[in-house]
């Protein structure tokens, strides 16, 4: 018997209008949080741009929304959550499912304590995303 970590659960919530492959997104949070070696629960939620627009405000304060943004927890088995939203990252993208499965894993490696500040920082995290979404940034 072998003592395999347990596997990354994730939850999601989708609270705006356009159709996202939810649970294919999910899996593909799990896969990178399983490539990293981390385990414990995420949460993943889909947002309208008047969601995140508050979101990104009251948090970061800055106006206007955002493609995605992370929120870490790091208790409780709890990894944080990611909110991704698909209207905005619409006009980043006209692919808009490689759109989100690149903001996907941006923001489950957030999570994980990458970041992209540094050039060398954000080679390595740039790298990790495409190995993980299969789309380059």
């Amino acid at each position: 018997m072998t003592d395999d970590p347990p596997s990354p659960r994730v939850a999601v919530s989708d609270r705006q209008d356009l159709p996202v492959e939810a649970e294919a997104l999910a899996e593909l949070a799990a896969a990178t949080m399983r490539g990293e070696g981390a385990a414990g629960e995420l949460a993943l939620s889909f947002v309208s741009v008047e969601e995140m627009a508050s979101l990104h405000e009251r948090y970061l304060g800055e106006p206007g929304p955002t493609d995605v943004l992370a929120f870490p927890q790091g208790e409780d088995d709890l990894l944080g959550d990611v909110v991704v939203c698909p209207a905005y990252a619409q006009g980043q993208n006209p692919d808009l499912g490689a759109e989100l499965r690149l903001l996907v894993v941006h923001g489950v490696l957030h999570l994980l304590g990458y970041d992209h500040e540094a050039e060398e920082e954000r080679a390595e995290m740039w790298a990790r995303q495409e190995r993980y979404a299969g789309v380059r940034a």
